[in-house]
Parts: C-alpha cells; sequence; structure tokens
C-alpha cells in the first residue's frame, strides 16, 4: 500500500520562486533566496520478472539564507519531489510499491535544510538539519543525484588553525535519507576527520563509528587513512588516490576496505586506472559505508549500494573530457567477489556514458546511460539497462 502525505504542489514552488527572485537581490542586508529545479526521466530495463520503470520527476527546493550577524547566520529550505510518470517502485516496502523495478524518487515534501551556524577565521559550526560531506562522499555524502537528497539532523564543527590543517568532527542524531521520512533513520553516529594539506597532496586520517538507535547490532565503527593529490609531470598532471580504513561490525565481523586510483591528465583528457576493494570476513559480511552517495561509486546501475557478505573487488577505468561546450565521460567496470562463492568470484560488469553542458548560470541539462551485465548466477544479478536524461535551473 502506498503511503502518501500532504505535499506542497511543485507548481506552487515555482510560481514562489519566480516572486523571490524578482525580489531576492533588492535588499543584500535582508539575506538571500534561492532555488534549485531539476526534471528528469529515468527508465530501468532489468532482465528478471519485475516490468521496466519509467519515472518523470520534478525537483524542486527553495531556500532562504539569512544575513551575518556578528558570526551567526541561519539556513531554511524546502525540497519537494513529484512524479509525473510514476510507473516505478521505491524501497524499503512500504513507500511506494508495485511489480516495477526501483527508481529512488519518492513523491515527498519536506524541510531539506534548517540549521544555526557560527563562523569565525578558525571555527565553523553548523547546528540542525544539514547537507554533510567529506572526502569524495565515500564514507559521507549527501547523495546529491537523486531527487530526494540525504541530509543529517546534528552538529557539526570544523577548525582549521591554520591552511594546512582542518579538523572536522560531528554528532548525527537522525539521518535523512533518500526515500522519504518512512525510511529516515534516528542514530548515535559520531564522525571525526583530521586533514593536513601538504604541497603534493591530502593527508586524511578519519573515525567513523556509527550506530542506529532502534538498532543497537548496527554498530558499525570505522578507522582509515588517505592520501590523494597531483604533481605536474612536463605537460601533464598526474593524479594519485591511496586509501586504507579497517572495520569492526558490532564486535562480530572485521573488514577491510583498499583503495588504489592513479591517473593523469593532458591534452584536455582524464584518464583514471583503479581497483577499490570492499573486503569480506570469511563471506559472512562485506565492508560497508551506509552514509555515503553510494551511487557515485562501483557503478550508476547500483548493484552494490550493498555490498554483498562476500565482499566487493572494483577495477575500473575512466575517461572524461570536453566536447561541444559540455563535459563528457566513460567509464568500465570489472566487479568479482572479495572471496569465492560456491567456487566462482565474477559478480559482472559494468559500462557508464554520460554528457552534460551548462547553458548558462541558470541552466544545465545531462543524459547518461548504464549497462550492467551480470556475472556468476549465484550471486543473484541480472543484467541491467538504466538511462537518465535531465533539464535543469537554479538562482
Amino acid at each position: 500500500m502506498n503511503k502518501q502525505k500532504k505535499r506542497i504542489p511543485s507548481v506552487a514552488l515555482v510560481l514562489a520562486s519566480g516572486l523571490i527572485g524578482s525580489s531576492a537581490y533588492a535588499d543584500q542586508n535582508a539575506g538571500k533566496f534561492f532555488g534549485d529545479f531539476r526534471l528528469r526521466y529515468e527508465t530501468v530495463d532489468q532482465d528478471n520478472a519485475l516490468r521496466d520503470a519509467d519515472a518523470l520527476t520534478l525537483r524542486s527546493r527553495l531556500g532562504y539564507k539569512s544575513p551575518t550577524w556578528s558570526g551567526f547566520s541561519a539556513q531554511v529550505e524546502v525540497e519537494d519531489s513529484t512524479s509525473l510518470i510514476d510507473d516505478f517502485s521505491v524501497p524499503p516496502a512500504g513507500v511506494k510499491t508495485g511489480q516495477y523495478s526501483v527508481i529512488a524518487d519518492p513523491e515527498v515534501t519536506e524541510i531539506d535544510q534548517a540549521f544555526v551556524q557560527y563562523s569565525n577565521n578558525i571555527v565553523t559550526t553548523k547546528l540542525g538539519r544539514q547537507v554533510f560531506t567529506l572526502d569524495g562522499h565515500r564514507f559521507i555524502g549527501h547523495v546529491g543525484w537523486r531527487q530526494d537528497r540525504q541530509t543529517f539532523d546534528g552538529v557539526v564543527v570544523s577548525v582549521r588553525p591554520s591552511e594546512s590543517w582542518t579538523t572536522t568532527a560531528a554528532y548525527i542524531n537522525k539521518r535523512n535519507r533518500i526515500f522519504a521520512e518512512e525510511a529516515d533513520i534516528d542514530s548515535d553516529d559520531i564522525i571525526l576527520n583530521v586533514a593536513y594539506q601538504t604541497k603534493v597532496g591530502k593527508l586524511v586520517g578519519y573515525g567513523y563509528l556509527l550506530e542506529q538507535d532502534e538498532n543497537p547490532s548496527s554498530e558499525l565503527d570505522t578507522l582509515g587513512v588517505s592520501f590523494t593529490g597531483t604533481t605536474l609531470v612536463a605537460d601533464s598532471k598526474i593524479l594519485y588516490d591511496v586509501e586504507y580504513a579497517t572495520q569492526d561490525k558490532a564486535g562480530a565481523f572485521d573488514t577491510d576496505y583498499v583503495k588504489l586510483e592513479g591517473g593523469v591528465v593532458n591534452a584536455g583528457l582524464t584518464a583514471k586506472l583503479g581497483v577499490e576493494i570492499l573486503g569480506s570476513d570469511d563471506g559472512q559480511a562485506g565492508f560497508s559505508t551506509p552514509l555515503a552517495t553510494l551511487h557515485k561509486f562501483n557503478g550508476w546501475s547500483d548493484q552494490f549500494l550493498a555490498t554483498p557478505n562476500a565482499g566487493l573487488e572494483d577495477i575500473y577505468f575512466k575517461l572524461a573530457g570536453s566536447l561541444a561546450g559540455g563535459k563528457w565521460l566513460a567509464a568500465y567496470h570489472d566487479f568479482s567477489s572479495d572471496v569465492a562463492q560456491a567456487g566462482v568470484s565474477d559478480l559482472g560488469d559494468e559500462i557508464n556514458l554520460q554528457y552534460t553542458r551548462g547553458i548558462n548560470k541558470y541552466f544545465s541539462a545531462g543524459i547518461k546511460y548504464s549497462t550492467y551485465s551480470a556475472g556468476d548466477t549465484v550471486f543473484g544479478k541480472v543484467d541491467t539497462d538504466k538511462l537518465w536524461v535531465w533539464a535543469g535551473a537554479k538562482f
């Protein structure tokens, strides 16, 4: 049974944006209004019994940022997602059920952000509901690709005593996930991230201690270190990214994470070759990153939003450049399990293609495609094709 909620229609938000846009900059001392809109068509075709999914959704955000008084400011932002074509399902069970493949864009109207901030030359503190990301979103992200992006309720403190050092600490008591309010999670999460910028890259050490209030066995403690940077060699820019983390799951399972990536930028092209390993504890549990922007990693078909118990090894190659005023990206992923299951380890492979273009400072558009070919049948995966076409506007 689908759950329906009282919602502010996106049309009303669009009309309101016109009024706001006409007056937002009349008096800068009164603060700033802003808006962000995205109309997107998405289709999913899977080689299983589910019906092909189609979605046309409009995501609207309107917000207000106050002026700053003695270092204090505030911001509030409302988000609405409306389905114009809704032949799709949304997890978890009960949010939007049906015999269709999943497109994780539920209809919802909610407060996206609402926080108070204090900032000076060294310290920035945010209290309330907020977007919060760290280090490329691998562990802490906003899942901005989905129409109902992820935010967190809590307090975030960032201390930067010099140009080189940054320490970020956070306490999160609610995870506002991408599946609407029915799927939000009360939590007791502690985040610590210390970064040191050198001449050749950024060294980061982190500890993420996560726990769901209603599920003490969900306790997930992760400690890690990473180093990312660039260096110039002749006419090329050399890229490198190395990371290692260890994870304890409820005191019962221990897993590891490894990332090795190298790249080069030359003549307008960027090429990257890497491997990412989300390890397994003897096939009983896989390394997981539940607060990440997961769509950004391990292929856009979203086959591995939850790491298999057997773990995941992703060997990938990416190539990116510019064309006709826009940007293109192509990627190939070869997936295998960290440990074999029933003597096999092939988790399939995937191709990703994308082209995006900014039309002016207000409008943008894009198209992307993902095709996944399943591996050994023991893992339960099926061939999957996904296509997205979208247009955006912001002020």
